[in-house]
């Protein structure tokens, strides 16, 4: 999500929003459609970031766009021109953030094109439609950033807690925007089994974990990420940190490092991948 956030803020930063065009179907929208249209027609991309596993879109008034009269009726909250707006870009499991020519073909299962000033596109597409589109005024993801949160509170997160670590990581309440993948990789190199109660864990181990998920979002990120299912970047690219994984879907694999042959199992519906003699 970092890489993509990236990847749009380089490309799209400046330019401004003239038109926008949604889809028919209605799971992608959590804003009314009405909403998104008035939040960010005529509006100026200020910025784009990641908060947690969401892309942030910041959106202020563009002084040169003249702002289309809007329909009586058009939607119960008033996103007047002058106040910053924030479109708000959920990918779910198989979403794409694409920047395209308007010449290019769209894709089955885009559910929102943006019309840009510079003469390009953005393109929402999403095959299972659990992404979601909304509009905001001073959104906060709950939860603390795994590359900034310090050590000491880091160690508090995880302190009582009864769950697998596995899905403590996942709980974006704790720390928020570490994916399934990522988590496994985290551990691994951690040396911690993801069935282990979050609780069980010692001091040295808890610090181990915390210098392991900075180390493996830091590397996905300079990789553009993993291209496993749907995933591309801003361009439609894939990344390439699927290539360094030492255990996500290598189920059977021998280990890199021991050559005993990686488990995979499900935690609270998810998959698990670990090695059974490096991680305790």
């Amino acid at each position: 999500m970092e890489t993509i956030a990236r990847g749009l803020a380089h490309r799209v930063v400046g330019d401004v929003i003239e038109s926008v065009w949604l889809g028919s179907k209605p799971e992608p929208l959590k804003s009314k459609a009405s909403e998104i249209v008035a939040a960010l027609e005529s509006r100026r991309i200020a910025g784009v970031r990641r908060v947690g596993k969401h892309i942030v879109f910041d959106l202020q008034a563009d002084g040169s766009a003249r702002r289309p009269a809007k329909k009586r009726g058009a939607g119960k909250r008033r996103w007047q021109a002058a106040t910053p707006a924030q479109w708000i870009v959920h990918l779910g499991m198989t979403g794409q953030m694409l920047v395209s020519r308007p010449e290019a073909e769209i894709a089955r299962h885009t559910h929102a094109v943006a019309r840009l000033a510079s003469g390009r596109e953005l393109r929402f597409v999403d095959p299972r439609r659990f992404g979601r589109l909304s509009v905001a005024q001073g959104f906060e993801a709950a939860g603390h950033e795994p590359l900034e949160v310090e050590l000491d509170h880091f160690r508090t997160l995880f302190r009582g807690r009864k769950t697998p670590i596995k899905s403590a990581l996942l709980n974006q309440k704790l720390l928020r925007g570490v994916g399934n993948i990522y988590a496994d990789e985290s551990l691994f190199r951690a040396g911690i089994r993801p069935r282990r109660r979050a609780a069980s864990l010692s001091r040295p181990e808890l610090e181990r974990l915390f210098t392991a998920i900075r180390e493996v979002l830091k590397e996905a990120i300079a990789l553009g990420g993993s291209s496993v299912s749907d995933y591309v970047d801003a361009d439609g690219e894939e990344g390439f940190f699927q290539l360094k994984h030492r255990v996500y879907g290598r189920e059977g694999e021998p280990c890199l490092s021991c050559k005993t042959p990686i488990k995979r199992i499900v935690i609270g519906g998810r998959s698990s991948h670990y090695c059974p003699a490096c991680q305790k």
